[in-house]
């Protein structure tokens, strides 16, 4: 009869060696199963889409500033004290409008004055006529001297100077008059007043009364570098006189506007480039018949230059950059990627003109690039481009800035 001793363990170490024994069962049940196998992951998923073919236009894109067409000065012409302000400051005013009065006794009591020095000369005038012409018979009848018929005739002759002279100083009497009342010379939107009722002005120096600007229409200024000047007027084939005299398109932007809402034409080319900037002035002139755009603001400006047949263009998500320039990945026949190098031009709307490196059947990589390595093998979901409405007038911008594009 075989004998068993039964080992008795504290609590503790019975509870740790069930857990040891539960772990090496489960080792035992796991190591009958299958072996893991190692499987090869498909390739990445990517997003293709061919390029857009259209139909863009170049022009040249600029900054400027925006200036009133016409700004004057309004001066006291004489002296006096001002009587009367007949307009709000900031007012749109029009041309002929009352927006002044300067003393006015004193120029009207001058101008009667002056009125009543032409009634005097034109009495003497009279009398030495009827004199002259009297003693003149006299000669002629051996009754009087020829001195004293030259004597009426230089008398006659002064009071004509004389009547001349009263004329003009009633006409310059008048001329102070009228200067009492200043009017506003066009159309316009008139400044604060720089002087309140009561203040003399006129005096030693021709006091500012008041600015106005005439906005509609409304200039704009902005300039052209060499380069730009150059291949402008060879694309036109035309000189900066020829396009202004054409009255060749402009548009401009404000900075909180998008695209270039404003169309007017060129209208001004200064006659020689600054040798100190390389740049020659330009000025467009613009409608703006509610007076919303005000001199002085910041304009973005842009002209049409040659009208292309067409271009290619890809999302500009899908333009990539490196050391060797800008590039896209494509995938071939074989569904694998590869790297194009591509020269970059404008841009439209969220497309990039490509000038170069592709043909326009290729498939470019949009979405997934970082998946998409050259060498390696994807998986390609053709996406249809997007093509917008207004497909057959893209525009592109050259010039210092470098291109860019708008529909």
């Amino acid at each position: 009869m075989t004998e068993y001793t039964i080992c008795k363990l504290p609590r503790g170490r019975k509870d740790a060696a069930l857990v040891m024994a539960l772990l090496g069962i489960s080792l035992l049940i796991g190591g009958c199963g299958e072996k893991n196998r190692y499987v090869t992951l498909p390739p990445p998923k990517v997003t293709v889409s061919l390029p857009v073919q259209r139909q863009i236009t170049d022009y040249l894109e600029f900054t400027g500033n925006t200036q009133a067409v016409n700004s004057v000065q309004l001066r006291a012409r004489v002296e006096g004290y001002l009587e009367k302000v007949l307009f709000k400051d900031g007012d749109m005013v029009k041309k002929g409008q009352l927006l002044f009065v300067i003393q006015q006794n004193t120029y009207q009591a001058k101008l009667q004055e002056a009125e009543a020095q032409i009634h005097s000369q034109k009495a003497r005038l009279e009398h030495a006529e009827t004199e002259f012409a009297r003693f003149s018979n006299l000669v002629l009848k051996n009754a009087a001297s020829q001195t004293d018929a030259d004597q009426w005739r230089y008398e006659r002759d002064a009071a004509q100077a004389a009547l001349l002279s009263a004329q003009a100083a009633r006409d310059l009497a008048r001329l102070d008059l009228e200067y009492t009342r200043v009017t506003a010379p066009f159309d316009g939107r008139i400044n604060r007043r720089l002087a309140d009722p009561g203040n003399l002005v006129g005096a030693n120096e021709r006091t500012v009364l008041a600015e106005i600007n005439q906005i509609n229409p409304i200039y704009v200024y902005f300039t052209i570098n060499e380069r730009d000047l150059l291949h402008l007027m060879s694309e036109t084939g035309r000189t900066l006189q020829q396009n202004t005299e054409n009255k060749s398109p402009v548009y401009f932007g404000l900075a909180n506007e998008q695209g270039y809402p404003h169309e007017g034409r060129l209208d001004f080319a200064a006659i020689s480039v600054n040798p100190n900037t390389g740049t020659l002035l330009l000025r467009g002139v613009f409608p703006n018949p509610d007076g919303l755009i005000q001199p002085g603001m910041f304009a973005r400006v842009r002209t049409s230059v040659a009208q292309r047949k067409s271009a290619l263009l890809v999302p500009q998500i899908a333009i990539a950059f490196d050391q060797q320039g800008s590039y896209v990945l494509v995938v071939n026949e074989k569904k694998l990627v590869e790297r194009r190098g591509v020269t970059i031009g404008a841009q439209v709307d969220d497309l990039r003109v490509i000038e170069g490196g592709l043909k326009g059947d290729e498939w470019v990589v949009v979405n997934g690039m970082l998946k998409a390595i050259p060498g390696r093998e994807v998986t390609p979901e053709k996406e249809s481009p997007a093509i917008p409405q207004d497909q057959g007038n893209a525009v592109t911008q050259m010039g210092a800035q470098g291109r860019r594009s708008a529909p």
